[in-house]
């Protein structure tokens, strides 16, 4: 058995073809579709975040939304690039969307991947300390909102406060209990999934990570999250690891799909740089009919070592479509593979 979810990057723009002309339009979007995914028995809802782009940007209030119109679904990100965040802000809205959800919040973060701007962080008033990297930065916001996110007090309180306080020092409010278990870093290397370990984060990897060795995607992937697994038990914690991969997965049951997706069939994995001096392998996206998609899946090393599995879908497709697209998954396909 896997979970299963769906990642939407939330793209929008005024093109003929598109069903999310505005930004508007993928918001409520969003929200009708991670009801629909409900409904139909999927397990996630995950949203990725891009600043300075016409995508999803600020994933708080669409969480909530979805929280409140929802009752089982997981819900959650993937990734908050923390080199953006103010950590002790972020605590405030993220126990308060896990508090709206009822505990569902599955919050993916990370250091951040190249972005639309240079130095996007800057123009949010954020800059790397001497002697820092922008990564060290995100990886430092991390782990404070980590550690406020535990709950303990901090901050000296006011004598003259305006409302009585508390004894001793006050912390964030809302808190959310156990928010903090439910945190998720997206690791693009082995090294920084041992340091997600490490700290107690659950594993998330994407369609991409640095290359390691040369090796076929999925296989380096899933060398990664054996090095976390293996990471998370040496570190003794007492809550069981969680590892999603994501992928691009399209079962072509109707004309519809054959146009959409019926060439990427073909793909292959490819390596390239995202970031200068950094070779990174992508990983290939599977688009076939039901049977050779089960045949294929079956050879993914990473997925076998995954408990979760989030599908990549085309948002600007429309609410209809993709509902389809996933049920399509869960019918045709989960099935055949033993995730359901």
């Amino acid at each position: 058995m896997k979970k299963i979810g769906f990642l939407s990057f939330g793209h929008w723009s005024d093109h003929p073809s598109y069903k999310t002309r505005t930004a508007a339009d993928t918001l409520l979007q969003s929200i009708d579709l991670a009801v629909a995914a409900e409904e139909i028995g999927l397990d996630g809802a995950y949203f990725r975040v891009h600043h300075f782009a016409r995508q999803l940007a600020s994933p708080f209030p669409l969480l909530a939304a979805i929280g409140a119109k929802t009752s089982k679904i997981e819900i959650g990100t993937g990734v908050i690039d923390m080199r953006y965040e103010n950590p002790l802000y972020m605590v405030e809205d993220a126990s308060a969307a896990d508090l709206i959800s009822g505990g569902r919040l599955q919050l993916g973060i990370s250091r951040g991947s190249p972005e639309q701007v240079i130095d996007g962080w800057s123009y949010f008033g954020y800059q790397p300390a001497p002697g820092e990297t922008d990564a060290d930065m995100g990886r430092k916001k991390a782990l404070e909102f980590l550690d406020k996110l535990e709950g303990e007090g901090f901050a000296e309180p006011n004598p003259y406060p305006m409302f009585p306080n508390p004894p001793g020092l006050l912390r964030l409010e809302p808190h959310s209990e156990d928010l903090r278990e439910r945190i998720w870093w997206g690791a693009a290397s082995n090294a920084t999934a041992i340091w997600a370990a490490e700290n107690g984060m659950h594993l998330q990897s994407s369609t991409l990570k640095f290359d390691e060795g040369g090796k076929p995607f999925h296989v380096q992937q899933a060398e990664q999250i054996r090095a976390f697994k293996e990471a998370w038990k040496k570190a003794g914690h007492q809550r069981e690891a969680r590892v999603s991969v994501s992928r691009s997965i399209f079962a072509l049951v109707t004309d519809d799909d054959r146009y959409y997706f019926g060439g990427q069939g073909k793909a292959a994995d490819s390596f390239g740089y995202i970031e200068p001096g950094q070779r990174a392998v992508f990983g290939k996206s599977y688009a076939a009919e039901p049977d050779k998609l089960i045949e294929e899946l079956a050879k993914d090393e990473a997925i076998q070592e995954a408990d979760t599995v989030l599908l990549t879908i085309p948002n600007t497709l429309g609410v209809d479509y993709n509902v389809h697209v996933l049920s399509s998954i869960l019918e045709h396909v989960a099935p055949g593979l033993g995730w359901r």
